[in-house]
């Protein structure tokens, strides 16, 4: 079951999209260090910005990485 949170989520990432106010961003993680790259909503206020975390891109081949919602875990 996907979470309510999650589906929030999903919503401000197609907004964002349609609007044009998404950024590729290169940070790191917290638990390693290492960096990562993630996919931001940018909120615009007046002259500034604010970047919202809303999406981590894998490094790796993802179908090696997660099992498709259509198949079974073995």
């Amino acid at each position: 079951m996907i979470s309510k949170g999650h589906k929030s989520n999903f919503e401000t990432l197609k907004k964002a999209a349609v609007n044009g106010d998404l950024a590729l961003m290169e940070c790191h993680c917290s638990s390693t260090g290492k960096p990562v790259m993630v996919v931001c909503a940018v909120n615009r206020y007046r002259d500034e910005f604010e970047f919202v975390p809303v999406a981590r891109l894998f490094d790796g081949n993802p179908y090696e990485e997660v099992i498709p919602a259509t198949s079974s875990a073995a």
